[in-house]
């Protein structure tokens, strides 16, 4: 079987690999000649664990090829993946473009048989406007040409997508045509065969089942978050509190961690889209508006903390800065509560040194001469009048006390995802803060 996967970002290009990795013949397009070129020559666009590996392996055995000609990955192709950013437009839809884009070059390029299917997060509706702009190309031809459309949603974390493909929950398909339903049965052998179950249903509910998971994430993030603002407040510990509800099997202990906020390429996104759905049918998400509008807030706790413990002046001060990307083990910085943070501590007038160990070139597109990046984490520390923990990375979890208090001018550190022990840093001469706790108590 030949598979084309169309759009070599995140979602794409780790989709392409793996399905190589099982021995499906894949080429990958993008309209990014310099991209193409750079993955041909074994340069990888993002940094995601284990994936740079993988790409190279498969693609000298010729299982994966490149291309920005979707014509040419057409040739013999059965399966065509759609997988091309939908940004959100200044109204929070998601905006189509790119989709219609590829599924118009679709049926100006089919010569026979293709399934379309989208791997995008895209809005309920978009398998029917994807269908009418293939058909209209074939009109324009003037062929009669048979064609399926499907939608896949991807469920892949950054920082563990390999597994979470080549390992899924499940597999959601919607689809409505047996044809379609054989070709994926097919293509997603290799994975049935470990047990990893194959959900099919209807288009309609496919697109809704990846905005409604990721959403509800979401809500268990903004839900504690808010909690553990009230924590802090009446003097509880979030640490204890999520430890009791944890344990109710119903609620379960994933999601569930306080901290400064969310942020990514996907669950902004995709609830401002899902809240911009269910407006266009004329109905209210109450809940989701209200997740969207703590997260906006939590960006801004840590900010807050630090202005409250220097009196509400920092001008002049170097606040030092551990984790720039939104989570660990990406670069990914969109949506990165740290730009949020930064941008406050330098509009309050100081001075921000920063080390991340894989974002920090990717932050600098956005961030550029504004801040000071360390080569390595205790650098960030010289001088700085205290560190805010912002992504909470591996290599940040056991640091040498002693040489932090050394090199900081001040032994004051911001938790922004409580991955410190309050006693312990109070012991070793620190003043502590981080989130859920009044650690002044």
């Amino acid at each position: 079987m030949k598979v084309a996967i169309v759009g070599s970002g995140y979602v794409g290009l780790v989709t392409g690999t793996c399905f190589a990795e099982v021995g499906i013949d894949v080429m990958c397009v993008d309209i990014d000649k310099k991209k193409i070129e750079n993955l041909k020559n074994g340069i990888i666009p993002i940094y995601e664990p284990g994936l740079e590996e993988m790409v190279h392996r498969n693609t000298k055995k010729g299982r994966l090829q490149f291309t920005t000609s979707i014509a040419e990955a057409l040739e013999d192709c059965e399966v065509l993946f759609s997988a091309v950013g939908t940004p959100p437009g200044e109204d929070g839809s998601a905006d189509l473009q790119y989709v219609l884009s590829v599924a118009r070059d679709c049926g100006k390029h089919m010569k026979d048989y293709v399934l379309v299917v989208t791997k995008s997060t895209v809005p309920v509706g978009t398998a029917l406007k994807v269908k009418n702009a293939i058909q209209e190309e074939l009109d324009k031809r003037g062929v009669n040409i048979p064609f399926d459309v499907a939608s896949n949603p991807e469920f892949l974390k950054e920082g563990a997508a390999i597994d979470d493909f080549l390992k899924p929950d499940r597999i959601v398909v919607g689809l409505d045509s047996p044809r379609a339903e054989d070709l994926m049965k097919s293509l997603y052998k290799p994975f049935t065969l470990n047990g990893h179950p194959v959900i099919f249903m209807d288009i309609t509910s496919a697109e809704m089942t990846k905005y409604a998971a990721n959403s509800m994430l979401a809500t268990k993030i903004s839900f504690m978050n808010d909690i553990a603002n009230l924590c802090e407040i009446v003097g509880a510990d979030i640490n204890m509190v999520r430890k009791g509800i944890g344990s109710d099997s119903r609620i379960g202990n994933k999601f569930i961690y306080p901290g400064i906020g969310y942020g990514g390429s996907c669950f902004p996104k995709d609830v401002k889209a899902l809240i911009h759905t269910a407006e266009g049918f004329n109905y209210e998400l109450k809940v989701l508006k209200a997740v969207e509008a703590v997260n906006h807030d939590q960006k801004s706790v840590l900010f807050n903390k630090v202005m409250k413990h220097f009196n509400g002046d920092i001008k002049g001060k170097t606040i030092a800065i551990w984790g720039l990307s939104f989570k660990p083990q990406t670069d990914d910085m969109r949506e990165a509560p740290s730009l949020v943070i930064i941008e406050k501590l330098l509009g309050a007038g100081a001075k921000v040194k920063a080390y991340d160990p894989v974002a920090m070139k990717e932050a600098s597109h956005t961030l550029g001469e504004s801040v000071t990046y360390a080569e390595e984490q205790y650098e960030a520390l010289i001088d700085a009048d205290c560190l805010l923990l912002v992504t909470e990375w591996s290599e940040f979890k056991f640091p040498n006390l002693k040489i932090m208090r050394k090199l900081l001018n001040q032994p004051v550190i911001f938790d922004g995802r409580n991955i410190y022990d309050a006693a312990e840093m109070k012991r070793n001469g620190f003043s502590y803060f981080c989130i859920g706790i009044d650690t002044t108590r």
